[in-house]
């Protein structure tokens, strides 16, 4: 085991990086601001839903009129912005 005296010191990394030189105030151009936009966007999900009914053709006829819950938040299979407001 080394002592903490005889330890060569660590070399430091060939390539250090520059100082960072910060330009007075007056000299800075001032930062914009980003604009915000709103847009009106179309979203297709595949989405799964269920629902209890006695029969398929119930189930189908249940879930067309709205009824049910959905189980998972599918993946977006279209995404078209259809308006984009200033």
């Amino acid at each position: 085991m080394r002592s903490a005296a005889k330890r060569k010191p660590e070399a430091f990394p060939a390539a250090v990086p520059p100082a960072v030189t910060l330009r007075p105030a007056a000299k800075r151009k001032p930062e914009s601001k980003p604009t915000v936009f709103h847009a009106t966007v179309l979203v297709t999900r595949t989405e799964e839903w269920f629902v209890e009914a006695a029969t398929a053709e119930e189930a189908r006829k249940l879930l067309e009129s709205g009824h049910g819950q959905r189980l998972q938040v599918g993946e977006c299979t279209h995404f078209e912005i259809d308006k984009l407001i200033d």
